[in-house]
């Protein structure tokens, strides 16, 4: 066994990029109207780097936050030539920090229920808090209770020249967590490695999301459900995902 995402990110962008179509349908859905005025922005969990590459050809000011290092060295090279060069920052997503406050943070691809406990939700919506400038907006998705029930004790199947990868998991109803064991089947010359990778994911409900983001300073916290941008994925069925949108009240907090 070994840290999450070591083997992933070496291999994620030729294993899992079926998804990119659907998520870049809820961006556009939900913050076509606020991109245009967007100069800066951050990409927390950026993993290899795909939206802070994307984000950055439209001419913003990026920063990507991940915590683990393959997943940063590989989104360095892919904002090399870039103008202006992307900083990624290799950070915990419950207390990151930025050189300057952004208009946008981002946390897509379910990265926000990777945190460790339940509680940590309260930290990365302070951390986000601090790294917006008042009015800014905190835009993530999650995936909820349904989706670790109906779809993640299922088996899942991958398979490239090089690679071969297999998931199955299921959902700790006690610990309100999903789970997900990865076993990947890596060739070297006439041979394959076997190596394994565990990764797990808290739940959250709408009411601790609400309550949370309220909290921490948020205002004018909207959701919509992830099925009408998942419409070509059969296993994504209404209340399985939820994507919000808050905003950073303009009013600064008297802590900050």
């Amino acid at each position: 066994m070994v840290r999450p995402y070591k083997w992933l990110a070496e291999f994620y962008d030729q294993l899992v990029t079926f998804h990119l179509s659907w998520y870049q349908a809820g961006r556009q859905k939900i913050l076509g109207k606020i991109l245009p005025n967007v100069e800066s922005a951050c990409d927390l969990a950026c993993g290899t780097g795909t939206t802070t590459v994307l984000l950055a050809k439209e001419g913003m000011q990026m920063f990507g936050v991940d915590l683990s290092p393959a997943m940063c060295k590989i989104a360095r090279a892919k904002t090399r030539g870039l103008r202006p060069v992307p900083q990624i920052i290799r950070a915990d997503m419950r207390d990151f920090r930025l050189p300057q406050t952004v208009d946008l943070v981002l946390c897509e691809f379910d990265s926000l229920n990777h945190v460790p406990e339940k509680s940590d939700l309260a930290l990365v919506a302070g951390a986000v808090h601090r790294a917006l400038r008042p009015g800014g907006y905190f835009y993530f998705d999650v995936n909820n209770r349904s989706a670790f029930e109906k779809i993640w004790p299922g088996t899942w199947w991958s398979e490239k020249p090089e690679v071969a990868f297999v998931m199955h998991g299921g959902y700790d109803r006690e610990r309100d967590r999903g789970w997900t064991q990865v076993e990947w089947f890596l060739r070297e010359g006439r041979l394959w490695r076997r190596r394994k990778e565990r990764v797990e994911q808290v739940c959250w409900s709408a009411a601790e999301v609400r309550r949370t983001l309220k909290d921490a300073g948020f205002d004018q916290i909207r959701a919509w459900d992830a099925k009408p941008f998942f419409t070509t994925d059969p296993n994504i069925s209404p209340g399985c995902r939820t994507f919000y949108l808050a905003r950073k009240t303009r009013r600064a907090m008297s802590s900050e």
